[in-house]
């Protein structure tokens, strides 16, 4: 590399360091940004400059039709836009010159054979991979990163110009200086689809390329907000839990729970145990037993209708919605149970409902009811071979449905010889 060329990039890199120093002090916005608030609140659209050096070999080697190069000044630029906190797409520009020659003899030349190629432009579309956010590190500083693309580029050998496309491959590394300005310094290494930019085609298969080493900075569009590429969802969220009016909000929103679940503790509770929470019971203090309405009301049954149930060991009666034998019906399960030891006969013990409630409950309740009175005379000492039960629901009434004295003749149980 010669003089000209160091002083060029020295003077480049100084301009950098204190453009970069003014830039981060005057911006100190501080980010608001949410985890689940989108990239609207990030800047996503930033442009960089940069120079350095470029040559006509790459690091990782390869052939050439040269065996000596210079270093000569690059330059470059690019538009960037940052996709998410790990990708971007950008646009990006290089020009300057690669030169290198011939020694004497070698390559079959008969020496001091050089080239000096402008590359006018070398214009490629880029992505860009943030490898330090991949891993996800809460607050980087720091961030190393990758890129690759395709391109075309313009030069000029020798007397024809040239347009050739190319590959660009490389990486670097970036410093966070302020929110919305970096310092980059990269690497990027040029695989040219020709074989002509030093001038020369004397390997056939070869392929040329160069390379370029910068320096340069970045400047993010717009204020107040913070840069998207160095955005980490984990750091937000860590700062999210951070956030005093966020843990007040937490709060409220506990208080606001307890009190609910308070309101729903109240809605079910029933301190008589009539099965009416205390919310809706219009008769709080019913007594044990009692049957109620659905305010919570004990239902009084008249006295002429409890009289003028028909008591025998044939039928029995029940309660509503109840299953339990009656006292009064101790009599008819005792007699009934002393003529079927007697004789050993058969009997079907029929289980029947009133109206009230749904066809389906109505049914399971009638079932119940006679496999009650079936266990009545099981323990009087009926033999358990000679009963069985079946239950009708509310399909044979034996009075209306419409009055309680005719539903309470409904709830009811018959014993049918076999």
């Amino acid at each position: 590399m010669n003089k000209s060329t160091l002083k060029t990039v020295a003077a480049l890199s100084l301009a950098a360091v204190l453009g970069t120093l003014s830039a981060s002090a005057q911006d100190g916005s501080v980010s608001s940004a949410k985890v689940f608030s989108g990239a609207k609140q990030f800047r996503t659209w930033s442009f960089g400059v940069n120079g350095g050096v470029m040559t006509p070999v790459v690091f990782i080697g390869g052939t050439n039709d040269f065996n000596t190069w210079d270093g000569n000044f690059g330059y470059g630029a690019y538009l960037k836009k940052q996709i998410s906190h790990a990708f971007a797409i950008k646009l990006d520009y290089t020009g300057g010159k690669v030169s290198g020659g011939f020694t004497p003899g070698d390559n079959g030349l008969s020496g001091g054979a050089n080239f000096d190629t402008n590359i006018d432009y070398a214009l490629a579309l880029k992505g860009e991979i943030d490898l330090t956010n991949l891993f996800m590190k809460k607050d980087p500083k720091v961030a190393l990163f990758a890129d690759f693309g395709y391109g075309l580029t313009g030069y000029k050998p020798d007397a024809n110009s040239r347009t050739e496309q190319f590959i660009p491959v490389g990486g670097g590394i970036k410093f966070k200086l302020s929110q919305g300005t970096n310092l980059e310094l990269g690497y990027s290494m040029n695989f040219l689809d020709a074989d002509n930019l030093d001038a020369r085609w004397l390997n056939g298969t070869s392929k040329d390329k160069w390379s370029y080493g910068y320096a340069g900075l970045s400047f993010a569009f717009g204020k107040g907000k913070e840069n998207l590429d160095w955005v980490n969802p984990n750091a937000l969220m860590y700062d999210e839990l951070k956030d005093n009016e966020l843990r007040n909000e937490v709060a409220a929103l506990k208080s606001r729970v307890a009190a609910t679940e308070g309101d729903v503790a109240n809605l079910k509770k029933d301190s008589d145990g009539d099965g009416v929470s205390d919310v809706f019971d219009k008769e709080p203090n019913t007594p044990a037993g009692n049957v109620v309405d659905g305010a919570g009301r004990t239902i009084v049954f008249p006295k002429e209708t409890v009289s003028a149930m028909p008591v025998d060991k044939n039928t029995i009666q029940f309660d509503f919605n109840s299953d339990v034998l009656r006292p009064e019906s101790q009599a008819a399960i005792e007699a009934l149970a002393a003529d079927l030891k007697a004789s050993g006969a058969k009997v079907s013990i029929e289980g029947h409902a009133s109206a009230e409630g749904t066809e389906a409950y109505n049914m399971n309740l009638s079932k119940r009811r006679a496999n009650s009175a079936k266990k009545a005379l099981i323990k009087a000492g009926v033999s358990k071979s000679n009963l069985t039960t079946v239950g009708y629901g509310e399909s044979r009434p034996v009075a209306s449905n419409d009055t309680e004295e005719g539903r309470q003749k409904n709830r009811r149980v018959e014993f049918k010889m076999q």
